[in-house]
């Protein structure tokens, strides 16, 4: 079944002078403009299209790709503010409306917003809200602490950062838990911390405790290797310098560090860390 807002792959059915028209299925002949056509495309070939609403709301396919497809997020910039709401960048002809019953705080020309993108069912037209949780969930059973999770920064709170989980959930990362500033839209690996008695996550940018030492150890086991073992950070190295390598904290480095002096695998240098070959 054709989507609006999505990606689909469709049958050419007909040509014209401007443009092919293609098997919406449910959502009956979609036009795919003359200049977007590619060479040589003829009746009864598939093409891959995105949906949307073109400046008359009227059903329009375009092989340009937007920023987000309908049920994703993305951070986008305002382009204009207008009576009828804020009309954002998402790289297609027509601007992102996001009216303003859906802003968090009112939006402002240039600035820059992760929104949710939906199909406004009253009007069929594609629609960007910053109310995040009124689209993606805050509680949930699916996870265990220590799970492998990917995240976008959504904005800074006064208890941290709140960030989008696998596209789907809405959680934490606390203060203490950060390592280096994060910034809306920033996309990156984390792990599942806890999940709390009112089913909230807790979210943490590295992994914790045993687990947390055993992955780092074998990093740098990995890095000597590649650099003929020898690693230009020590036990008087910056946290800066340890997280640029790493991504960890000097105090989890160092717990690394420890474990493999006890397993006699390295040798440890202010500055240095030597492999010790068996």
């Amino acid at each position: 079944m054709a989507q609006i807002g999505k990606f689909n792959t469709l049958e050419v059915v007909s040509k014209t002078e401007f443009g092919v028209y293609l098997d919406g299925e449910n959502l009956d002949t979609v036009l795919l403009p003359k200049r977007q056509v590619p060479k040589d495309t003829e009746i009864g070939d598939w093409l891959n299209v995105f949906i949307y609403l073109d400046s008359e709301d009227r059903l329009i396919a375009t092989t340009d790709k937007p920023l987000a497809e309908v049920g994703q997020c993305a951070l986008l910039t305002v382009k204009e503010v207008t009576a009828f709401g804020a009309f954002l960048d998402w790289g297609l002809a027509k601007d992102l409306l996001v009216p303003f019953s859906e802003q968090r705080k009112p939006m402002e020309e240039g600035q820059k917003h992760v929104v949710y993108l939906f199909v406004d069912e009253h009007t069929q037209r594609i629609t960007g809200s910053a109310k995040l949780s009124n689209f993606l969930r805050e509680e949930t059973n699916n996870y265990q602490p220590g799970d492998r999770v990917s995240l976008m920064i959504v904005n800074r709170t006064n208890i941290g950062y709140k960030a989008i989980v696998d596209d789907l959930y809405l959680g934490v990362i606390h203060n203490i838990d950060v390592l280096q500033p994060l910034r809306p839209g920033q996309k990156l690996a984390g792990y599942i911390k806890t999940v709390r008695e009112d089913k909230k996550i807790d979210i943490s940018i590295q992994l914790q405790g045993q687990e947390a030492r055993d992955d780092i150890g074998s990093r740098i086991l990995a890095r000597l290797e590649e650099n003929g073992g020898v690693l230009g950070l020590g036990d008087k190295s910056s946290p800066d310098e340890i997280y640029a390598a790493f991504q960890t904290s000097k105090g989890n480095f160092k717990k690394a560090v420890g474990g493999l002096l006890k397993q006699k695998k390295i040798t440890l240098e202010p500055k240095r860390i030597i492999q010790v070959k068996s």
